[in-house]
């Protein structure tokens, strides 16, 4: 399968560049700083570029079947300012599949279900940006016409693939306050030959 990763170069999408490339997946990654990629295989494809770039996104998704962004805000605009490029360069190179990484804020809160726990007194972090950031992605996901799944993994301490933990559609697992990045790394990674969460957000968590 021919795999386009974005935000190749953080703690998740590092991960899912090496679970693909373990599997014979043909990886293409499009980073800003190739040499944070310290990757060596023949079916891996740096492509130097931004994903604030329609042309360089575009030249990306020509030939891939499948796309994961790891991408995070970057403290700015970048979750909101890429996707609608990375949305239409995949409407004209009819690719249908995305798995993106979110945020627990943007699953329910299971005290308002109303409402997402970001906008909650479920969430205990101090600046909402980010899941406001990945709220816009969620709604512009939720409009196209694509088979998109979100990964919204709680705390992201770095730490050992377990391949033990719980998941859940639409809400963070009771309980859930952690997640480590190998193992939300490779749930995102089994998201490649799953369609049981297509058009869903996923709560992950131990």
């Amino acid at each position: 399968m021919r795999v386009l990763v974005l935000g190749a170069t953080g703690r998740v999408g590092s991960h899912v560049v090496s679970l693909a490339l373990q599997d014979e997946h043909s990886v293409t990654a499009l980073v800003r700083s190739p040499n944070m990629l310290q990757i060596n295989d023949g079916n891996l494809h740096i492509v130097q570029g931004n994903v604030l770039e329609k042309q360089d996104i575009e030249n990306v998704m020509a030939n891939v079947d499948i796309v994961i962004s790891a991408l995070n805000t970057d403290g700015a605009n970048t979750l909101t300012e890429s996707m609608p490029l990375i949305l239409d360069a995949m409407d004209k190179e009819h690719v249908k599949r995305i798995i993106t990484v979110g945020t627990a804020g943007i699953l329910q809160s299971r005290l308002t279900p109303t409402i997402l726990r970001y906008q909650s007194s479920e969430s205990k972090r101090k600046t909402t940006f980010a899941a406001e950031e990945h709220h816009k992605v969620y709604n512009f996901l939720k409009k196209s016409d694509t088979d998109w799944t979100i990964v919204c993994p709680t705390y992201l301490p770095d730490g050992e693939y377990t391949g033990i933990y719980r998941i859940e559609r639409d809400f963070l697992p009771d309980g859930g306050v952690e997640i480590s990045v190998a193992d939300t790394a490779e749930f995102v990674y089994q998201q490649i030959q799953n369609k049981e969460y297509v058009k869903s957000r996923v709560g992950i968590a131990y």
